[in-house]
Protein backbone atom coordinates (compact mmCIF):
# COMPACT_ATOMS: atom_id res chain seq x y z
CA UNK A 1 0.00 0.00 0.00
CA UNK A 2 1.32 3.43 -0.73
CA UNK A 3 2.31 5.91 2.03
CA UNK A 4 0.17 8.59 2.48
CA UNK A 5 1.80 11.88 2.50
CA UNK A 6 2.79 13.66 5.96
CA UNK A 7 3.51 16.96 7.14
CA UNK A 8 6.66 15.46 9.57
CA UNK A 9 8.80 12.46 8.76
CA UNK A 10 10.76 11.66 11.53
CA UNK A 11 15.03 10.39 11.44
CA UNK A 12 17.62 9.59 12.69
CA UNK A 13 20.50 11.78 12.92
CA UNK A 14 24.09 12.57 14.41
CA UNK A 15 24.33 15.40 17.11
CA UNK A 16 27.30 16.34 17.82
CA UNK A 17 27.54 18.62 21.47
CA UNK A 18 30.55 20.23 22.94
CA UNK A 19 32.89 17.40 21.74
CA UNK A 20 30.71 14.30 22.17
CA UNK A 21 28.54 13.00 19.43
CA UNK A 22 25.18 10.35 19.55
CA UNK A 23 22.92 9.33 17.43
CA UNK A 24 19.08 10.68 18.12
CA UNK A 25 15.80 10.84 16.16
CA UNK A 26 14.88 14.30 14.62
CA UNK A 27 11.77 15.59 13.30
CA UNK A 28 11.96 16.88 9.40
CA UNK A 29 9.31 19.37 8.24
CA UNK A 30 7.84 17.04 4.87
CA UNK A 31 8.22 18.66 1.44
CA UNK A 32 6.83 16.52 -1.19
CA UNK A 33 5.08 17.56 -5.03
CA UNK A 34 2.21 18.63 -5.16
CA UNK A 35 0.63 18.38 -8.74
CA UNK A 36 -2.84 20.53 -9.72
CA UNK A 37 -4.64 19.42 -12.57
CA UNK A 38 -7.59 20.85 -14.60
CA UNK A 39 -9.38 18.15 -15.53
CA UNK A 40 -7.30 15.72 -17.33
CA UNK A 41 -4.51 18.44 -17.68
CA UNK A 42 -1.51 19.32 -15.40
CA UNK A 43 -1.51 22.80 -14.64
CA UNK A 44 0.97 22.92 -11.89
CA UNK A 45 3.79 21.17 -9.71
CA UNK A 46 4.57 22.95 -6.36
CA UNK A 47 7.30 21.58 -3.89
CA UNK A 48 4.93 21.94 -0.72
CA UNK A 49 4.39 20.61 3.29
CA UNK A 50 1.40 18.23 2.62
CA UNK A 51 -1.38 18.86 4.81
CA UNK A 52 -4.88 21.57 3.79
CA UNK A 53 -3.89 20.55 -0.13
CA UNK A 54 -7.44 21.51 -1.25
CA UNK A 55 -7.28 24.99 0.02
CA UNK A 56 -3.94 25.07 -1.20
CA UNK A 57 -4.83 24.50 -4.61
CA UNK A 58 -8.21 26.84 -4.68
CA UNK A 59 -5.94 29.46 -3.23
CA UNK A 60 -3.52 28.84 -5.74
CA UNK A 61 -6.47 29.10 -8.92
CA UNK A 62 -7.28 31.72 -7.10
CA UNK A 63 -4.30 34.29 -6.74
CA UNK A 64 -3.05 33.19 -10.05
CA UNK A 65 -5.93 34.34 -11.68
CA UNK A 66 -7.82 31.30 -12.89
CA UNK A 67 -11.01 31.69 -11.03
CA UNK A 68 -12.08 34.95 -9.53
CA UNK A 69 -14.63 33.41 -7.16
CA UNK A 70 -15.57 30.40 -5.34
CA UNK A 71 -18.83 29.50 -7.33
CA UNK A 72 -16.02 29.09 -10.26
CA UNK A 73 -14.61 25.66 -8.13
CA UNK A 74 -17.21 23.43 -9.57
CA UNK A 75 -14.88 20.41 -7.51
CA UNK A 76 -11.83 20.03 -6.16
CA UNK A 77 -10.49 16.22 -4.50
CA UNK A 78 -7.50 14.87 -4.30
CA UNK A 79 -6.73 12.03 -6.14
CA UNK A 80 -6.17 8.73 -4.35
CA UNK A 81 -5.03 7.27 -7.59
CA UNK A 82 -6.09 6.24 -11.48
CA UNK A 83 -4.66 4.22 -14.00
CA UNK A 84 -2.45 7.30 -14.69
CA UNK A 85 -1.16 7.69 -11.54
CA UNK A 86 1.78 5.96 -9.76
CA UNK A 87 1.82 4.63 -6.78
CA UNK A 88 4.50 6.99 -5.22
CA UNK A 89 2.32 10.09 -6.70
CA UNK A 90 -0.96 8.95 -4.40
CA UNK A 91 -1.87 11.58 -2.16
CA UNK A 92 -0.03 14.18 -4.25
CA UNK A 93 -2.88 15.05 -6.82
CA UNK A 94 -5.74 17.40 -6.40
CA UNK A 95 -7.83 17.48 -9.18
CA UNK A 96 -9.79 20.54 -9.99
CA UNK A 97 -13.24 21.27 -12.41
CA UNK A 98 -13.72 24.26 -13.06
CA UNK A 99 -16.66 26.54 -14.94
CA UNK A 100 -16.05 26.45 -18.39
CA UNK A 101 -15.31 30.51 -18.27
CA UNK A 102 -12.42 29.45 -16.34
CA UNK A 103 -11.09 26.84 -18.40
CA UNK A 104 -7.56 27.99 -18.77
CA UNK A 105 -6.12 27.68 -22.64
CA UNK A 106 -3.50 25.28 -22.03
CA UNK A 107 -1.48 26.32 -25.30
CA UNK A 108 -1.25 30.10 -23.51
CA UNK A 109 0.28 28.60 -20.41
CA UNK A 110 2.97 26.59 -21.62
CA UNK A 111 5.13 28.30 -18.78
CA UNK A 112 3.14 26.05 -16.29
CA UNK A 113 3.74 27.15 -12.66
CA UNK A 114 6.75 25.26 -12.05
CA UNK A 115 6.65 26.83 -8.32
CA UNK A 116 10.23 26.20 -6.34
CA UNK A 117 9.20 26.23 -2.85
CA UNK A 118 11.40 28.81 -2.00
CA UNK A 119 10.35 31.53 -4.36
CA UNK A 120 6.97 30.76 -6.27
CA UNK A 121 5.78 32.55 -9.60
CA UNK A 122 8.41 35.28 -10.39
CA UNK A 123 9.66 37.72 -12.79
CA UNK A 124 8.14 40.08 -15.01
CA UNK A 125 5.58 37.46 -16.84
CA UNK A 126 4.06 37.09 -13.84
CA UNK A 127 4.20 41.02 -13.08
CA UNK A 128 2.88 41.91 -15.71
CA UNK A 129 0.09 39.10 -15.86
CA UNK A 130 -1.31 41.27 -11.92
CA UNK A 131 -1.26 44.51 -14.00
CA UNK A 132 -3.24 43.53 -16.61
CA UNK A 133 -6.01 41.85 -14.60
CA UNK A 134 -6.89 45.79 -13.58
CA UNK A 135 -7.04 44.82 -10.00
CA UNK A 136 -9.00 46.89 -7.13
CA UNK A 137 -6.70 48.52 -4.48
CA UNK A 138 -7.13 47.31 -1.09
CA UNK A 139 -10.11 48.95 1.43
CA UNK A 140 -9.05 52.29 1.90
CA UNK A 141 -10.93 52.70 5.10
CA UNK A 142 -9.46 50.25 7.11
CA UNK A 143 -7.46 50.92 9.92
CA UNK A 144 -4.97 48.95 12.58
CA UNK A 145 -3.84 49.47 15.29
CA UNK A 146 -0.36 49.56 16.16
CA UNK A 147 -0.63 48.20 19.59
CA UNK A 148 -1.98 45.45 18.71
CA UNK A 149 -0.12 44.98 15.33
CA UNK A 150 3.09 44.11 17.66
CA UNK A 151 0.85 41.57 19.71
CA UNK A 152 0.39 39.43 15.99
CA UNK A 153 4.22 37.87 15.93
CA UNK A 154 4.03 35.88 19.12
CA UNK A 155 0.47 34.81 18.42
CA UNK A 156 1.47 33.62 15.43
CA UNK A 157 4.27 31.63 16.75
CA UNK A 158 2.40 30.11 19.53
CA UNK A 159 0.42 28.67 16.96
CA UNK A 160 3.01 27.00 14.88
CA UNK A 161 2.80 23.61 15.51
CA UNK A 162 4.48 21.42 13.07
CA UNK A 163 7.30 24.56 13.41
CA UNK A 164 7.70 24.13 17.16
CA UNK A 165 8.33 20.22 16.17
CA UNK A 166 10.64 20.81 13.44
CA UNK A 167 11.59 24.49 12.93
CA UNK A 168 11.52 24.19 9.51
CA UNK A 169 8.28 25.89 8.56
CA UNK A 170 7.31 29.30 7.15
CA UNK A 171 3.31 30.08 8.35
CA UNK A 172 0.95 32.91 7.43
CA UNK A 173 -1.75 33.75 9.70
CA UNK A 174 -5.21 35.72 8.78
CA UNK A 175 -6.08 37.94 11.64
CA UNK A 176 -9.25 40.54 12.03
CA UNK A 177 -9.15 43.77 13.39
CA UNK A 178 -9.06 43.11 17.07
CA UNK A 179 -6.07 41.16 16.28
CA UNK A 180 -8.19 37.93 16.60
CA UNK A 181 -6.53 34.74 14.74
CA UNK A 182 -8.50 33.70 12.65
CA UNK A 183 -6.51 30.63 10.48
CA UNK A 184 -3.58 29.80 10.34
CA UNK A 185 -0.98 27.47 7.79
CA UNK A 186 2.22 26.01 7.50
CA UNK A 187 4.48 24.95 4.67
CA UNK A 188 8.01 24.62 3.96
CA UNK A 189 7.17 27.65 0.97
CA UNK A 190 5.88 31.09 2.41
CA UNK A 191 3.89 31.59 -0.81
CA UNK A 192 2.11 27.87 -0.39
CA UNK A 193 1.34 28.52 3.35
CA UNK A 194 -0.49 32.09 1.73
CA UNK A 195 -2.26 30.45 -0.59
CA UNK A 196 -3.73 27.99 2.20
CA UNK A 197 -4.41 30.90 3.78
CA UNK A 198 -6.44 32.55 1.10
CA UNK A 199 -8.18 29.30 -0.28
CA UNK A 200 -9.73 28.66 2.91
CA UNK A 201 -11.01 32.10 2.98
CA UNK A 202 -12.07 31.53 -0.90
CA UNK A 203 -13.61 27.98 0.39
CA UNK A 204 -15.48 29.53 3.32
CA UNK A 205 -16.56 32.25 0.75
CA UNK A 206 -14.83 35.41 2.70
CA UNK A 207 -13.05 36.77 0.00
CA UNK A 208 -12.59 39.79 -0.29
CA UNK A 209 -10.54 39.68 2.81
CA UNK A 210 -10.84 44.07 3.32
CA UNK A 211 -11.28 43.80 6.59
CA UNK A 212 -8.38 41.48 7.47
CA UNK A 213 -3.99 41.44 7.74
CA UNK A 214 -1.67 38.75 6.88
CA UNK A 215 1.05 38.22 8.81
CA UNK A 216 4.03 35.72 7.02
CA UNK A 217 7.09 34.41 8.90
CA UNK A 218 10.21 35.31 6.98
CA UNK A 219 10.77 37.96 4.40
CA UNK A 220 7.23 39.59 2.17
CA UNK A 221 8.72 39.24 -1.24
CA UNK A 222 6.79 39.85 -4.38
CA UNK A 223 4.81 36.68 -4.59
CA UNK A 224 2.98 37.61 -0.94
CA UNK A 225 2.21 40.81 -1.79
CA UNK A 226 0.68 40.00 -5.45
CA UNK A 227 -1.02 37.12 -3.77
CA UNK A 228 -2.39 39.57 -0.68
CA UNK A 229 -3.99 42.22 -3.42
CA UNK A 230 -5.87 39.21 -5.17
CA UNK A 231 -7.47 38.43 -2.55
CA UNK A 232 -8.30 42.26 -0.99
CA UNK A 233 -6.00 42.04 1.62
CA UNK A 234 -5.28 46.02 2.90
CA UNK A 235 -2.19 44.87 5.42
CA UNK A 236 0.61 42.54 5.05
CA UNK A 237 3.36 42.05 7.83
CA UNK A 238 6.42 40.07 7.47
CA UNK A 239 8.70 39.64 10.37
CA UNK A 240 11.82 40.10 8.12
CA UNK A 241 12.11 42.54 4.93
CA UNK A 242 10.12 43.07 2.13
CA UNK A 243 11.70 42.82 -1.51
CA UNK A 244 12.20 45.99 -3.35
CA UNK A 245 9.93 44.96 -6.02
CA UNK A 246 6.98 43.51 -3.40
CA UNK A 247 7.19 47.65 -2.14
CA UNK A 248 6.84 48.68 -5.47
CA UNK A 249 3.61 46.73 -6.45
CA UNK A 250 2.02 47.51 -2.61
CA UNK A 251 2.59 51.29 -3.05
CA UNK A 252 1.23 50.96 -7.26
CA UNK A 253 -1.75 49.32 -5.82
CA UNK A 254 -2.50 51.22 -2.69
CA UNK A 255 -1.83 48.27 -0.40
CA UNK A 256 0.00 48.71 3.60
CA UNK A 257 3.30 46.70 3.70
CA UNK A 258 5.56 46.14 6.93
CA UNK A 259 8.57 44.83 7.87
CA UNK A 260 10.35 43.68 10.55
CA UNK A 261 7.99 43.40 13.06
CA UNK A 262 9.31 42.02 16.23
CA UNK A 263 8.80 43.52 19.38
CA UNK A 264 7.65 46.44 19.57
CA UNK A 265 8.71 48.08 16.40
CA UNK A 266 7.99 47.86 12.57
CA UNK A 267 8.92 49.48 9.37
CA UNK A 268 5.67 50.85 7.32
CA UNK A 269 7.27 51.01 3.54
CA UNK A 270 3.71 51.46 1.92
CA UNK A 271 0.29 53.09 3.07
CA UNK A 272 1.37 54.47 6.85
CA UNK A 273 -2.28 55.68 6.53
CA UNK A 274 -4.11 52.72 7.98
CA UNK A 275 -1.60 52.32 10.80
CA UNK A 276 -1.35 56.36 12.31
CA UNK A 277 -0.35 59.62 11.35
CA UNK A 278 3.56 60.27 10.70
CA UNK A 279 5.16 62.52 13.22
Amino acid sequence: MARKPRSVDLTQVSEWDDGAIRRKEDYLAAEEPLEIRIGADPLSVTMRTPGHDLELAAGFLFTEGLVQRRAQILALEALEGDAGTAAENLGNVVLAKLAPESAPDFEKMRRHFFAASSCGICGKASIDSVRARTLQPPNPDFRFDPEVLVRLPETLRASQAVFGRTGGLHAAGLFDAAGELLVLREDIGRHNAVDKVIGWALLEERVPLSETVLLVSGRGGFEIVQKAIVAGLPVVASVSAPSSLAVQLARELGQTLIGFLRGRRFVVYAGTERIGRVV
